[in-house]
């Protein structure tokens, strides 16, 4: 089985060390070709024979996201046209998407990546699985799709919304797996009651990925529980093919990043020095394993830490915490940094609330003013003492957790603007954003 290689996972860290110099090596020599690259290794004198240990990787500089649009659509392509099979592209909302282009061989070796995280948290090919997914230029679509075909599932390409069809599928087919982003999952949850059904008792689902957006350790447990399913996080993003990149095994604590397909850096994003071991910063990825378009210290803006000690399952891959959130996604309020995701942790730590919540930022007068709203579960909306006494404990709550006092407003279930895609938490209405 090309993707259940235990000698790969196991590795000594010396030899998978030697492995990514010699994967660096080859990859450099494929980048040559590329109209991007090619220049900037003759500036920098970079060629595979220069490259001795895996510090040479500090004389590469980094790529970015305004240099795949700069470059668009095939300035960073490695190979000729003829040999691209397949292209993907972000939805950019302004200006060029940014393209990735795929070889045949580049699209074996991101399946046997992606089948080997299902096959490490004990998927079979006795397992059904179905996808949720949005099919098409989003890469969690196919990514999951071609894994999950390789692994020997059976496969649902239910792909993305119809909640009540999704339902149909789970209680018709067996849906034994199923892949979400962790919003939908708890819409999923509530379609669910809503039609009488417990995904429990009535379903034969066990297993859960989840990814794409950030979430807390609170929401995953919530989501566990409400579908009686065991929830694992994964880690994609198109520029480094999609979801596969990382994956957590069946210990839960932390997502192994594949070093033998990328190299991971940890840097500080303002000084873009490395950080010491745990601490967190952003996540700089260098592809080893792709032929179409390698990208060199890429930087993903997501934020990060390496994970100390060794894992108890025996991989030797490190491990990534689960993501505080994106450098860009950061809200500076009142001179505070703050991540959606720490609004989070409070909000799912309250069982009178339901999943369903949006930040917004506003400035009233001369001051920047945030309200968090977030629907009710299980509290009726005329309970007014209870409600009361709510508001007042979480506001205090997240006072502690993000130094400043928001408004905190607690709202009927449904009544919030429910996403299909991924879900829109955060709202910044001042003038100057």
């Amino acid at each position: 089985m090309e993707y259940w290689q235990e000698e790969i996972e196991t590795m000594k860290r010396s030899d998978l060390e030697k492995l990514q110099v010699e994967r660096l090596r080859k990859t450099v020599e494929i980048a040559m070709n590329s109209p991007f690259y090619g220049k900037i290794f003759k500036e920098k004198g970079i060629t595979p024979e220069s490259i001795k240990s895996l510090d040479d990787l500090k004389r590469f500089p980094f790529t970015t996201k305004e240099d795949l649009r700069n470059n668009y659509p095939f300035g960073l392509a490695s190979v000729p046209k003829e040999k691209i099979v397949r292209l993907h592209s972000s939805s950019g909302t302004t200006g060029n998407p940014t393209v990735i282009v795929h070889t045949q061989e580049d699209l074996n070796q991101w399946a046997n990546q992606v089948a080997r995280c299902m096959y490490m948290v004990g998927l079979r090919d006795t397992d059904v699985f179905q996808n949720t997914s949005g099919y098409g230029m989003f890469t969690g679509g196919l990514g999951f799709q071609y894994g999950a075909e390789r692994l020997g599932a059976m496969t649902i390409p239910a792909a993305a919304g119809n909640s009540k069809r999704q339902v149909k599928f789970i209680m018709d087919f067996g849906t034994t797996v199923l892949h979400a982003i962790p919003s939908y999952a708890t819409r999923l949850a509530e379609v669910f009651f809503e039609m009488g059904i417990d995904p429990k008792k009535d379903t034969k689902l066990t297993t859960l990925c989840i990814g794409a957006e950030p979430h807390s350790e609170e929401q995953r447990k919530r989501i566990e529980q409400l579908l009686g399913v065991k929830a694992y996080n994964c880690f994609g993003m198109s520029e480094m093919n999609g979801p596969g990149v990382a994956f957590e095994c069946k210990e839960q604590n932390g997502l192994h990043i594949w070093e033998d397909y990328v190299i991971a850096e940890i840097l500080d994003p303002e000084t873009l020095e490395p950080v010491a071991e745990g601490e967190v910063g952003e996540l700089v990825l260098t592809t080893i394993n792709r032929e179409a378009m390698p990208l060199f210290r890429y930087r993903t803006r997501d934020l990060t830490r390496f994970l100390p000690g060794e894992c108890p399952c025996g991989r030797t891959h490190r491990r990534i915490s689960r993501f505080q959130g994106r450098s860009d996604d950061m809200m500076i309020v009142k001179g505070v940094n703050i991540f959606p995701v720490q609004i989070e942790k409070i909000l799912m730590g309250f069982k009178e609330l339901g999943m369903n919540y949006l930040i917004t930022i506003e400035t009233v007068g001369n001051n920047d003013e945030m309200m968090v709203e977030v629907e009710l579960g299980e509290v009726r909306i005329d309970d007014f003492p209870k409600l009361q006494a709510l508001t007042k404990e979480i506001t205090r709550q997240l006072k502690d957790e993000i130094l400043l006092t928001p408004r905190v407003k607690l709202v009927e279930n449904g009544t919030l603007p429910q996403s299909e895609g991924k879900a829109v938490r955060v709202k910044d209405l001042r003038k100057n954003h």
